[in-house]
């Protein structure tokens, strides 16, 4: 397909999702294809590229860092309310999204399931003693989006973590406080919201996570 519709489609989604939290409707991405088909060819092409992850109905469920539904995070401006794909995500959408200002992150910890919330902007990370922990090693995360995104979650605090991996099997993974994890967030989907976006090289990558503080074998960092 033509990589200027599929630009096209792309920009359109993105912008639909920052200004509103929602796609846009069907309709006016059939118009911008040429047909209902096309729009459905660019998607899914699309998702080939990973500029966005399909649900089982094939329906974008997860344009990081906004997600289409319920990741257990919901992303609160002045104007508008987003679901977060994830802890990250959640913590990006300020970051990424022009003018629009200081947001509240809400969800609950997974082990006891506390209510927890944080005001988060692009000048200082939130205070605050909880603790994030992502199940699923970088080198993996697209295995499977979904399932990688659904295990990026905030804790009250290592404790919570402890007792949720005891409870679920899962094995150990990376923890964080929110300094580093809002340090994560504030560049790592700089430009995704304009034309000629490009996905980070892994070379790039490993050296953004190395800049912002993560370590170790998790994040394929020696």
């Amino acid at each position: 397909m033509d990589p200027v519709l599929l630009e096209d489609v792309r920009v359109a989604v993105y912008a639909a999702l920052a200004s509103t939290g929602r796609l846009p409707a069907d309709s006016e991405l059939a118009r911008l294809a040429g047909s209902p088909a096309r729009a459905r060819a660019a998607i899914e092409q699309l998702a080939e590229q990973r500029a966005w992850a399909l649900g089982a109905d094939g329906e974008i469920v997860l344009a990081h860092p906004f997600a289409t539904r319920s990741f257990g995070y919901s992303v609160m401006s002045d104007t508008t309310l987003w679901w977060g794909g994830c802890a990250w995500d959640s913590f990006a959408i300020p970051h990424l999204v022009p003018d629009c200002g200081p947001v509240v992150v809400a969800g609950a910890c997974p082990a006891c399931d506390r209510p927890l919330a944080w005001r988060v902007d692009t000048t200082s990370p939130p205070e605050g003693r909880e603790r994030a922990h992502f199940l699923v090693p970088a080198a993996r995360m697209w295995d499977d989006v979904v399932h990688t995104c659904s295990n990026q979650l905030l804790f009250c605090d290592d404790a919570c973590i402890d007792r949720w991996l005891a409870r679920t099997g899962h094995p150990e993974g990376y923890r964080m406080d929110l300094d580093t994890l809002w340090r994560f967030a504030a560049g790592w989907y700089e430009g995704r919201l304009e034309r000629g976006y490009r996905r980070r090289e892994p070379a790039d990558a490993r050296a953004y996570f190395r800049q912002v503080g993560l370590q170790g074998p998790f994040w394929g960092l020696s």
